[in-house]
């Protein structure tokens, strides 16, 4: 009995520990976490016949004032008449400002995708692994970013995009 109540109050004693050196961590000023961002990219389109729409959460840790890092994850779903499309994957970024107004970006997306096409003859149905490498460039004011992106391993038959560039607005908070 006497060992059980030596063993929980070295327990306790060792929870307190910990919790006051978090409490500590945290209440500084300059921790891990008041360096992360967190934003990402939001969006939804409509046409007469066709539905897209996309969620991609992302996160970034600033290393000093020009230079960040982070990952991201996706998902888009593409409804059409005779075309159907679900994307998921991850992607790594980094950016880098040379100038306040001024971001570089770099960014590798690997995606699984998986198409339907509905033809007279059949249904085609295509499942495969793209990877992507942006390189890109912004004007950035606060924690809004406009630029344009180039994809540099850009396969017009497998990727999810229409072109090898694309633009981007990049929100960070």
């Amino acid at each position: 009995m006497k060992v059980f109540l030596i063993h929980k109050i070295k327990i306790i004693t060792l929870v307190s520990l910990i919790l006051f050196s978090l409490q500590q961590c945290y209440s500084q000023e300059d921790n891990f976490w008041s360096r992360v961002r967190i934003g990402g990219n939001i969006g939804i389109g409509f046409t007469d016949d066709t539905f897209n729409g996309i969620l991609a959460p992302s996160a970034i840790y600033d290393f000093n004032n020009h230079f960040s890092m982070g990952f991201g994850l996706n998902f888009g779903y593409t409804d059409s008449r005779n075309f159907t499309a679900t994307n998921y994957g991850a992607s790594l970024i980094t950016l880098y400002n040379p100038l306040p107004a001024l971001q570089l970006s770099a960014e590798f997306e690997q995606m699984g995708v998986s198409r339907n096409f509905e033809i007279e003859g059949g249904d085609i149905s295509d499942n495969y692994w793209y990877p992507a490498l942006f390189i890109g460039a912004g004007y950035r004011i606060g924690f809004v970013s406009v630029g344009l992106r180039y994809d540099v391993l850009y396969d017009d038959n497998k990727s999810i995009y229409a072109s090898a560039y694309a633009p981007f607005v990049r929100v960070f908070f």
